[in-house]
């Protein structure tokens, strides 16, 4: 799942970056309000986390723009502004949820789990793909092949969504990779290559089709 983290401390937004990824995240990380909105207002991310003392805009303002312009991606907080007073005006601005700096991680990665869930409801969104053969279940981020549950990392789970989520449509490395691992990664494309064939070798050869000059696509 695609991530919009806005932090101006890289003592902070560094780790958090790397922890949610490694969580299965694609993470987007900005420093500045300017920034942040604009790829809030660009980026359609399903998730944004968000500072609150930011340099040029700050967060409160961020989410007033965002809630304006009918941007209704969930916002957690996550500030060392922890006043009650400050609690009420991010939430009342459209906040879903607020953290008070310094943060536990585990805590912060289960707030982000409740709001995804909450946003895409729950009962259990569902893609089918491979001829029948295989779902995905968008909340519980399962996998299922031939009726049986499969275990995937966090990374395999986010490329098979993003192909079953749109059976039928090619999708190249880099459409991959910037859905999956986000526009920040600096890393060669064909670890693309790499992550089909671990999900090849979890489920079926034809579970995920390829074709030169193409990419990657699966059938319904």
């Amino acid at each position: 799942m695609r991530l919009l983290l806005v932090e101006d401390d890289p003592r902070i937004a560094e780790p958090t970056a790397l922890a949610l990824r490694e969580a299965g995240y694609a993470v987007t990380w900005e420093a500045s309000g300017t920034a942040g909105l604009e790829a809030a207002m660009l980026g359609d991310f399903p998730l944004i986390v968000l500072d609150v003392m930011l340099p040029e805009i700050d967060g409160f303002e961020i989410a007033r723009e965002l809630r304006g312009s009918g941007v209704d991606s969930p916002i957690l907080f996550l500030t060392a502004r922890g006043e009650v007073s400050d609690r009420v005006e991010g939430l009342d601005l459209g906040g879903d949820a607020y953290m008070v700096k310094p943060f536990a991680m585990p805590e912060l990665l289960a707030n982000l789990r409740a709001l995804a869930r909450r946003e895409r409801g729950q009962s259990a969104p569902r893609a089918v793909f491979g001829a029948g053969r295989g779902s995905i279940d968008t909340v519980a981020r399962t996998v299922v092949w031939d009726d049986q549950e499969v275990a995937v990392t966090g990374r395999e789970y986010n490329l098979l969504e993003a192909l079953a989520l749109t059976p039928e449509r090619w999708f190249t490395r880099e459409e991959l990779l910037d859905r999956v691992w986000g526009p920040e990664f600096d890393g060669e494309a064909r670890i693309v290559d790499v992550y089909v064939r671990y999900l090849r070798r979890k489920l079926a050869s034809e579970a995920i089709t390829s074709e030169r000059g193409r990419g990657y696509r699966v059938e319904r």
